[in-house]
């Protein structure tokens, strides 16, 4: 029996025509119909550079058309929130980027038109899909360190700190710009499905770079959009993790996550600046031992890589979005984990703002 294909639109065409177009070709099961940006020009050369049958410049072209039953988007963050409104109320399913939204009110809106409308919804949070990660939860789910004592994240990585590099909306606070819409998103994900939900947290963010040059006069424009972050988070059970975001940190450690309990220790992380997916390794150690690298199964493993490490977890995304469909329910992660993604966003901004500690609503 042969499996249906769904039919996809693409919405934006940066990180749209790095990873998803190329990963929703590269899945059997998805073709891409039709790619959207507001520039009609623009649309139908990437139309064309990727053998895509539509080209559209709005988003009613692209719900207009009867082979689209699945939306991917994988525009600017400010975006987001009206762009899946208007998908998830024509009923078709969505793969959405992060940062989910620039807001937990926006992120819950749509979770509820999700349902109301029978969309399933995904969201691109690769590190789930990523071999080592997964071993790494796999060791945490069986109990290797025992319990948690202590959780230390870094990020670390140089991609905004050229302060020649031009100023668009990352610099913009009120667009979603910034490390910790980045990298934060990422995190606070990875934090809920490792380690648990988060009782509270404090949060401080820094602009280092305060202004960057107008891409069309090279005039300085300013910069509100935090490129630092440093957060503390007392997880549920208690335990304290530290996290240092950071983008502007030229020979940074790179992506690292370790973990100390009563019974062992597990390291995870990359020093790659250039590609933050490939690279990651893991190491173990029950405790009075010393480290050692963990093998990652066969099972695990990838079946195809490509240069751009983040193409292969993205089309395991793409592939649980598919499985989701086929069940009619959504599973983790979804706009449920990007909303909690987003909460725990907001509630940084709240505690730097304010200066202290903010409780989590459960």
């Amino acid at each position: 029996m042969t499996e249906a294909r769904l039919g996809v639109a693409v919405l934006g065409t940066g990180f749209g025509q790095k990873i998803h177009i190329p990963g929703l070709q590269a899945h059997h099961r998805t073709q891409v119909v039709a790619v959207q940006h507001r520039d009609r020009a623009k649309a139908e050369a990437v139309a064309q550079a990727h053998k895509i049958p539509h080209a559209c410049a709005t988003i009613e072209e692209v719900l207009a058309l009867p082979d689209v039953q699945g939306v991917s988007i994988s525009t600017p963050p400010f975006l987001h929130y009206q762009q899946a409104k208007q998908v998830l109320q024509a009923g078709k399913h969505v793969l959405l980027e992060k940062p989910t939204t620039l807001s937990v009110a926006e992120a819950r809106e749509l979770q509820e038109l999700a349902i109301a409308h029978n969309a399933i919804t995904a969201l691109d949070f690769e590190f789930r899909f990523v071999p080592a990660w997964q071993r790494f939860a796999e060791l945490l789910a069986e109990g290797f360190v025992g319990q948690q004592r202590f959780i230390k994240i870094d990020w670390l990585v140089s991609g905004r700190g050229d302060a020649s590099r031009p100023w668009n909306w990352y610099a913009r606070k009120d667009q979603g710009g910034g490390a910790l819409g980045a990298l934060g998103s990422h995190t606070f994900d990875y934090v809920a499905w490792l380690f648990g939900p988060v009782r509270r947290l404090s949060g401080r963010l820094s602009t280092t770079i305060t202004t960057r040059p107008d891409p069309a006069t090279g005039e300085p424009k300013p910069v509100d959009a935090d490129d630092t972050a440093n957060v503390m988070l007392e997880l549920a059970d208690g335990t304290p993790c530290q996290v240092a975001l950071s983008a502007v940190t030229f020979n940074g450690r790179g992506h690292w996550v370790e973990v100390y309990g009563d019974r062992g220790t597990l390291v995870l992380g990359s020093d790659n600046q250039s590609d933050y997916v490939h690279g990651f390794k893991l190491w173990a150690a029950p405790t009075g031992k010393p480290l050692a690298e963990v093998e990652i199964p066969e099972r695990l493993q990838f079946p195809k890589t490509y240069p751009d490490g983040r193409l292969a977890p993205f089309i395991r995304v793409v592939d649980h979005w598919l499985m989701d469909i086929d069940r009619g329910q959504a599973t983790a992660p979804s706009l449920r984990e990007g909303i909690y993604s987003q909460l725990l966003m907001d509630l940084t901004h709240q505690s730097h703002e304010a200066g202290h500690w903010v409780e989590v609503p459960m």
